[in-house]
């Protein structure tokens, strides 16, 4: 059963199906080889529970506050006042990316946007400062993964609606990791610019009166950030209600700095369109998926299946990060997770680990999986908007923040305060 389940996904990934076809494939042969059910039937009925799930419909209006932000131009604004106050580190604007990555996460929610994003607004300064091209683009691919775990994170919410978790409480257990490997990613940038100082680009100088001006463009992604989050742990507002209050804040913003036209609201929502579009289809695939696992019993097949190992902790633990390392090589972070945590999850609590911390690590593990080739998103997304050269170029500049990650995710093993901290403060 098991064999059949990940060689079929792989297969149809390897062929070239779009990911929400495969998953619906992969449920139906293993419907059909496994079930005398017809089990088929429904997948209506999932496909009208998910897209009425009231914690879900957070999911497209982040995306929406994200596009609002990339289509009036705030994010550029952002970026070009991080410039000015980022060039005397060593690497220069790379460490402008990892910021403006950081602060975009904190109102966008999302890796891809994120990417895409910053990409556009931060790849012109290759060329005109003679930054090394494969890390300034590993720079931007791996500060795009931090939008899935500071929070507003719509995978976050994911994990909280399929495990029944507070979606406060793992909010605020993203926040110190995620500021935490955004440090740890302006280190490593740092240490090999000092070992190899041609590689950090020309160095740019700005007054402090340039500096204090630009101060204004840093406001948005804060006001918006406050907005959400502190509407959040207020009480004021569900996830849900925070994602509205948040694109309500970026509207307004966009028109208080005279960004905010009829054709920015179009392509907003247009954009956002696009990509709920792609994450529903997705969704509602894995979830049909998920019930071909329970009435088969796959989840009982897998757990029978580790608890025979006699595993310990630790070894459940490393099992848990190979497994999804490998799965990240081949699916998209949302299916997979949509697809694993309801089986990974359970395993993980029972073994004695926090379902607040289990969730931290396993967005953790979805970031790893988005520089992971031959299928990280934001690998391509990077390219993508680069329009030049080869993909293989982002991968190796990607590469040293990999292992940066699967560091600290090593580091959220023997600390798991790091990620517990905030939730059991208050």
């Amino acid at each position: 059963m098991i064999a059949t389940t990940l060689g079929s996904l792989l297969a149809l990934l390897f062929v070239g199906i779009p990911v929400a076809a495969t998953l619906i494939l992969v449920a139906l042969i293993l419907s059909g080889t496994f079930s005398f059910l017809p089990l088929h039937y429904a997948i209506g009925e999932i496909a009208w529970t998910v897209s009425n799930n009231f914690l879900l419909i957070a999911i497209p209006l982040f995306v929406l506050l994200g596009e609002i932000l990339l289509r009036s131009g705030l994010a550029s604004r952002m970026y070009s006042a991080l410039v000015l106050w980022m060039p005397w580190l060593p690497g220069g604007l790379m460490h402008s990316n990892i910021a403006a990555c950081t602060m975009f996460a904190a109102t966008s929610g999302s890796s891809v946007a994120t990417a895409a994003t910053i990409g556009t607004v931060a790849l012109q300064e290759i060329d005109k400062n003679s930054y090394n091209e494969r890390l300034f683009l590993g720079s931007i691919a791996a500060g795009g993964t931090l939008g899935i775990l500071i929070p507003p994170s719509v995978n976050l919410i994911l994990y909280g609606v399929l495990t029944e978790t507070s979606i406060p409480q793992l909010y605020l257990a993203g926040l110190i990791p995620g500021l935490l490997l955004a440090g740890l990613f302006m280190v490593l940038i740092g240490l090999v610019c000092l070992v190899k100082p041609e590689w950090g680009g020309t160095r740019q100088s700005a007054t402090w009166s340039q500096r204090l001006r630009a101060l204004p463009d840093l406001l948005p992604p804060l006001v918006i950030f406050v907005s959400v989050i502190g509407s959040i742990y207020a009480g004021w507002a569900t996830a849900t209600e925070a994602a509205a209050l948040g694109v309500l804040a970026a509207l307004v913003i966009a028109a208080v700095y005279r960004c905010l036209s009829v054709r920015v609201v179009i392509e907003a929502f247009e954009g956002a369109m696009k990509t709920t579009a792609m994450i529903m289809a997705v969704m509602i695939g894995a979830y049909f998926l998920n019930l071909i696992f329970g009435a088969i019993g796959l989840p009982q097949a897998v757990s029978g299946w580790i608890g025979s190992l006699n595993l310990s902790p630790l070894g459940l633990f490393v099992l848990v990060v190979v497994f999804y390392f490998i799965l990240g090589m081949f699916m998209e972070t949302l299916s997979m997770m949509v697809a694993s945590v309801p089986i990974i999850a359970p395993i993980m609590v029972q073994a004695g680990f926090d379902p607040v911390w289990c969730g931290i690590v396993i967005v953790l593990l979805m970031e790893i999986a988005l520089i992971t080739p031959p299928v990280g998103l934001n690998l391509f997304v990077v390219q993508s908007v680069r329009r030049r050269g080869y993909v293989e170029d982002v991968i190796v500049g990607a590469l040293p923040f990999m292992l940066v990650m699967l560091a600290f995710v090593g580091i959220l093993y023997l600390w798991p305060q790091i990620a517990l901290f905030l939730p059991n403060w208050r």
